[in-house]
């Protein structure tokens, strides 16, 4: 078995035949998948992860960005109180606690979706797979988002818009939204890879065959190549992510293009 899959040979020769095949895109075969290689076991649960994931991550930005507007319009008042003390509970509260949480009260005692599996695309088993990824995050959107529009609402430009009489959700969507995000999207890279990260544990709580399912496994099995190739393949995912927010940035943002 060593010499099947190289294992008989120094650690420096295993390390720089690991790398030699990873160049050409190939992370090896797996132990305990024996008839299946790591690529393949990525490619089948890939699919899931990233389903979950960026679905948690649209919701996320989008509640997080409105309850950030909303506490910064209102600054001060009941909504900013309401808004940051949620987000407070939120950022407080990890995913390994609050799966559970939410298992407990929507599939015990309310029985109105299921505890866990996967059944296809149903949205049924995905409600609480992306609600548990996307709260923590839509309390760090909503506090960075009031705290930028706090200060591009105190902007000499917005306050000419204002003395020209244009009413405050033209002010907001046309003027104050944009330079707003600015935060958001540099907070976005880290923030996307947080929920993959993320998604290992959640994963695991719903009984979900993503990639989190297969590297948990493959540690406890120490499947070695298994675990190197879904950490070697997160790793290409988060750079790829932060090269789209400093793209999406520049977007933003002209003084950066024309730097």
């Amino acid at each position: 078995i060593d010499k099947h899959y190289g294992l008989d040979k120094p650690l420096i020769v295993q390390y720089g035949n690991y790398l030699l095949k990873l160049s050409q895109g190939d992370m090896g075969p797996s132990f305990k998948y024996a008839d299946r290689s790591v690529n393949e076991l990525i490619s089948i649960g890939f699919p899931v992860s990233a389903t979950i994931g960026g679905l948690a991550l649209i919701l996320a930005v989008f509640l997080g960005v409105l309850a950030g507007s909303l506490a910064a319009m209102r600054r001060n008042k009941w909504p900013d109180y309401s808004v940051m003390s949620a987000a407070m509970v939120g950022v407080s509260i990890p995913n390994l606690v609050l799966g559970p949480l939410l298992v407990l009260i929507f599939a015990v005692w309310l029985k109105m979706l299921p505890a866990g599996g996967w059944f296809g695309w149903s949205p049924q088993h995905l409600f609480l797979p992306v609600l548990v990824l996307a709260l923590p995050l839509v309390a760090y959107v909503a506090r960075i988002t009031r705290g930028s529009m706090i200060e591009v609402l105190s902007s000499n430009y917005i306050r000419t818009a204002r003395a020209k009489g244009l009413s405050p959700g033209s002010i907001i969507c046309r003027h104050a939204l944009k330079p707003a995000l600015l935060p958001v999207v540099s907070f976005l890279g880290p923030a996307a890879a947080g929920i993959i990260t993320g998604s290992l544990v959640v994963e695991r709580i719903f009984t979900i065959p993503g990639l989190g399912g297969y590297f948990v496994d493959g540690a406890i099995n120490r499947d070695y190549f298994l675990v190197m190739g879904v950490v070697v393949f997160y790793g290409v995912i988060i750079v790829l992510f932060n090269f789209l927010v400093d793209l999406l940035y520049a977007w933003l943002d002209p003084r950066v293009r024309l730097q």
